[in-house]
C-alpha cells in the first residue's frame, strides 16, 4: 500500500462501540484500548490482549498488555519509582533560599519549577540523598535487562499456545519519558539496543504492520472502557463535574445548528466567527478540565476555562444569529485561542 494511502490508528483515552462509525469515517484503521476493553469484548476473544480483534464495523482493536504496563507504570513497583532515579518533585525553584532564587522567578515572584533538581527519589521519606548519575544509569541497564528477559519469557510461553504470533502491546503516556521519569529515554535506548544486538526471540512491530502480516483477526465488539481510574468513565462523569456536561451538550447542538444554518458561509467575518465557535467548543470539551476537577488540582482554573470557553461560544453564537458580530471581541479571543488554525466549522454539518 502506498504511504499516502495508509490509514492510521490512535491510542484511545476512552472507547464506546458507538464511536466505530466515526473512526471509520476518518480513516482510523485501529485503536488501542485499556486491557478490559478487549478482555470483556463480545464474544470473548480467544487470545485475550495477545492478539487484536476487529469490530463488526471493521475497526481493529489492540489491548494494553497488563504485565508489561505494570512493570513500567505501576506507582508501587514500576521502574520510574526506583530510589536511584531523579526526584521529580524536588526542584531548586522551591528548595533554594528565596532571595537567591527570586531573580530567576516570574515577574510576580511566585516559586516555579526550574528543571534543576539535585536529589534522587531515595525512598518514601522527606529526607532525600543527592542524585548520582552513575547509580541511575546502572539502574537503567538493570531494569532494561529485566524488562527484556520478562518479555522473552512471556512471548515464548504464549507462542506455544497460539497459532499466530502473540503481540505484546506496551503503550505509555509520552510525558512519562524525560518528564516524570528523567531516565526514561535512556531506558528506552538501552532496551532497543538489547533487542537489536542480543540474542532475541521476538521482534519490534507496529500495530499496522501486525495487521498487514496477520490479517486473520477474530470478530468481536470491544466493550466500553477508558484509561481513567477504575477503567470506565467515572473520572469524567461524577458528582463533582457532572454539571458541565449539560452545557457541553447544549453548545454541541448549537454548533451543529450553526453549521446547518450557514453552510459554506462566504462572508469572511462570519466564517471566522463560525470557526472560532468550533474552536471554543473543542477547548471547552477538553477532558483535562473534568480530570482536574475530579482530582482536586487547580480546580478553580479548570472551572474558569470551562466557563470562559462556553461563555465565548455562547456570545459568538448569539452574535452570528443576530448578524451583529463584534469584530474586536472576535479578534481578541481568536488571538487568545488560536489552536487548530485550519479548523473548518463545516465538520459539524
Amino acid at each position: 500500500m502506498e504511504e499516502n494511502q495508509r490509514v492510521f490508528g490512535f491510542q484511545s483515552v476512552g472507547y464506546i462501540p458507538e464511536a466505530d462509525k466515526y473512526l471509520k469515517e476518518f480513516g482510523i484503521e485501529y485503536i488501542i484500548t485499556e486491557s478490559h476493553g478487549i478482555l470483556y469484548a463480545d464474544p470473548t476473544p480467544v487470545y485475550g490482549t495477545y492478539a487484536p480483534i476487529v469490530s463488526p464495523n471493521g475497526v481493529v482493536a489492540f489491548g494494553r498488555d497488563i504485565e508489561s504496563s505494570r512493570q513500567v507504570w505501576s506507582s508501587i513497583n514500576g521502574y520510574p519509582g526506583d530510589v536511584n532515579y531523579r526526584e521529580f518533585y524536588r526542584d531548586i525553584g522551591y528548595d533554594a533560599d528565596y532571595d537567591y532564587i527570586k531573580p530567576y522567578l516570574t515577574y510576580d515572584g511566585v516559586r516555579v519549577p526550574t528543571g534543576i533538581k539535585y536529589y534522587r527519589i531515595t525512598g518514601n521519606t522527606g529526607e532525600k540523598d543527592y542524585y548520582n548519575p552513575t547509580w541511575a544509569m546502572d539502574t537503567v541497564y538493570k531494569q532494561a535487562g529485566h524488562f527484556f528477559d520478562c518479555r522473552q519469557a512471556q512471548i515464548n510461553h504464549l507462542a506455544s499456545h497460539m497459532d499466530t504470533p502473540p503481540i505484546i502491546l506496551c503503550p505509555y503516556d509520552a510525558e512519562l519519558y524525560g518528564h516524570w521519569w528523567y531516565e526514561g529515554p535512556s531506558w528506552l535506548y538501552v532496551l532497543f539496543k538489547k533487542i537489536y544486538y542480543d540474542q532475541c526471540d521476538f521482534k519490534l512491530i507496529t500495530p499496522s504492520e501486525y495487521i498487514e502480516r496477520y490479517p486473520n483477526i477474530q470478530i468481536s465488539t470491544p466493550c466500553r472502557s477508558s484509561w481513567g481510574a477504575n477503567g470506565y468513565s467515572g473520572v469524567w462523569l461524577n458528582q463533582t463535574n457532572d454539571y458541565v456536561h449539560r452545557h457541553l451538550h447544549v453548545a454541541g447542538n448549537r454548533m451543529v445548528e450553526l453549521a446547518h444554518l450557514y453552510p459554506n458561509e462566504k462572508k469572511h467575518i462570519k466564517r471566522l466567527a463560525l470557526n472560532q465557535c468550533a474552536r471554543e467548543l473543542l477547548l471547552a470539551q477538553s477532558s483535562d478540565w473534568l480530570f482536574i476537577i475530579t482530582n482536586g488540582t487547580m480546580v478553580d482554573y479548570a472551572k474558569k476555562r470551562i466557563k470562559d470557553h462556553i461563555g465565548r461560544f455562547t456570545k459568538l453564537y448569539e452574535q452570528i444569529k443576530s448578524d451583529s458580530i463584534d469584530e474586536d471581541f472576535l479578534k481578541n479571543i481568536s488571538k487568545k485561542d488560536c489552536i487548530f488554525p485550519e479548523l473548518d466549522y463545516m465538520i459539524y454539518y
